[in-house]
């Protein structure tokens, strides 16, 4: 069996946003951060995930995948969240298969309260339909 070579391009100013969270949240931000990494890690077809600045924001991109996003703001200190693009159907998909089990910001988020418990596998689904969006965007729930 061969090994999947994996590469994660990571921009420094990201670290940077990481270590400037508020101690409270910062590691609800680390897991969500760890928790795309290892989704994207999982995907046969990702050899390479990059990590950046969008509007500031901490942002993974993959060949073939549409941009994720992930951030805590200070006007809403007790919820963080994972941001999508807003034109693609992939709220829409999440809302329609998970309904129950996410709360969701119209058509460009899936959002946490800081004493919630997130549904780890639930999400890596909404991750991987992310990450590889121009794949399986034909697919009636991206593949989920």
């Amino acid at each position: 069996m061969q090994i999947k070579k994996f590469e994660i391009k990571t921009d420094p100013r990201v670290e940077t946003v990481f270590a400037n969270y508020p101690d409270f949240v910062r590691d609800k931000m680390q897991f969500l951060r760890d928790l795309v990494i290892e989704t994207a890690e999982e995907i046969k077809e990702i050899s390479k995930l990059e990590e950046t600045l969008k509007w500031g924001e901490p942002s993974f991109l993959a060949k073939n995948g549409s941009t994720l996003r992930v951030n805590w703001k200070e006007k809403s200190p007790e919820q963080y969240a994972m941001y999508f693009k807003c034109t693609s159907r992939l709220v829409d998909t999440f809302r329609l298969v998970f309904d129950n089990k996410f709360k969701f910001e119209g058509s460009r988020a899936i959002v946490f309260h800081l004493n919630e418990k997130i549904p780890v596998e639930e999400l890596k689904e909404c991750i991987k339909a992310t990450l590889t969006y121009h794949k399986v965007k034909h697919l009636e729930t991206l593949g989920i």
